[in-house]
C-alpha cells in the first residue's frame, strides 16, 4: 500500500480499522528521523480524507508539499465523500477533509468536528463517459431513460449521485441504472471494464482516464456544478501540517494543477 505519497489508503474504510491502521503509521512516520526540526516547524504525518474524484490531483499534489515540506508524510484516504465525513463523526484520526459537495462538509461542521470555515477550492461538473468505440450508441442523457443501455450511476447519497439526480430532473429523463455504485471511480471502472454502456462520472475522471474512455458533454451538466470545500479537521492530530496543506491547496501552484486536470477554479 505504500506509494510515492506516504500510504493511501483506497476504499472505503471502517473507522475502528482507519484508526488502528493510522496509528500504527504515526509510530512508524512521526517527524523526521535525523533528529533535525524542520526550519519551517511542519514535519510528521498529515492525514487527508478526501473525495474520490481527487485522487489524481491530490496525489500529484502530496508529491509537491513532501517535497516543500521535506519532514512530512502525507497519507491519504480517497473515497465517496458521504463515507469519509461519517467515519470522521465516529473519530477516524484525519487532518484534512476535502469533500466533493458543501452537503457532506456540512453534516462534519454539524457534529463538530470541523471548526475553521471551508473554503472552496474548486468546481466540477459531470460528463457522459461511454467505453472507446462507444459500443451502445449514446448520444446523450436521453439514453439513459432507454432500456437497452446498461448504465452506472453514483449512489445517490454522494456528491456525483446527487448531482446526476438534478441533471436527470432539468432534463426531464428518468434513468434506468443497472447499477449505483460508492463513489466516482466504482463507476468509472464499469465504463473502462465495458461492463456498461455509459455513465454520468465528473469531467475531470474523463480526462484522467481519456485513453479508456470517451466524454460526451450536454448542456444539462450546468445546472449541477459541484462546489469543493477544505478544511482541517477540528482534532487534527498534527494541526500545523494540517493548516499547511490546505494553504498549499489554495496556492497558485495547485491551481495550475487543478485546470490542467479539468477543474473550475472559483
Amino acid at each position: 500500500m505504500t506509494t510515492t505519497v506516504g500510504r493511501v489508503l483506497r476504499g472505503l474504510v471502517p473507522a475502528a480499522v482507519l484508526v488502528a491502521a493510522l496509528a500504527g503509521c504515526a509510530g512508524e512516520d512521526s517527524g523526521d528521523n535525523s533528529g533535525n526540526a524542520p526550519a519551517d516547524g511542519i514535519n510528521g504525518t498529515v492525514t487527508v480524507f478526501a473525495a474520490a474524484s481527487l485522487t489524481e490531483t491530490f496525489t500529484t499534489l502530496g508529491e509537491q508539499f513532501e517535497q516543500v515540506h521535506p519532514g512530512v508524510d502525507v497519507v491519504f484516504s480517497f473515497g465517496g465523500s458521504s463515507a469519509l465525513a461519517e467515519q470522521i463523526r465516529q473519530g477516524a484520526p484525519a487532518d484534512v477533509f476535502a469533500s466533493a459537495a458543501p452537503r457532506n462538509m456540512e453534516q462534519v461542521i454539524e457534529s463538530g468536528d470541523i471548526t475553521a470555515g471551508p473554503v472552496t477550492f474548486v468546481r466540477n461538473r459531470l460528463e457522459i463517459a461511454v467505453p472507446t468505440g462507444n459500443p451502445g450508441s449514446i448520444s446523450g442523457l436521453v439514453d439513459f431513460g432507454r432500456p437497452e443501455p446498461r448504465i452506472a450511476l453514483c449512489a445517490e447519497q454522494v456528491p456525483c449521485g446527487a448531482a446526476a439526480d438534478k441533471v436527470f430532473a432539468a432534463a426531464g429523463v428518468t434513468p434506468r441504472p443497472d447499477t449505483r455504485e460508492p463513489d466516482v471511480k466504482a463507476v468509472l471502472t464499469k465504463v473502462t471494464l465495458g461492463e456498461v454502456d455509459a455513465a454520468l462520472v465528473y469531467r475531470t475522471d474523463i480526462r484522467a482516464a481519456e485513453d479508456e474512455v470517451t466524454g460526451i458533454e450536454f448542456p444539462e451538466s450546468g445546472k449541477a456544478v459541484n462546489d469543493y470545500p477544505i478544511a482541517p479537521v477540528a482534532a487534527a492530530p498534527n494541526p500545523a501540517a494540517a493548516a499547511a496543506f490546505v494553504d498549499f491547496v489554495l496556492s497558485p501552484q495547485a491551481r495550475s494543477v487543478f485546470t490542467t486536470a479539468g477543474f473550475d477554479t472559483p
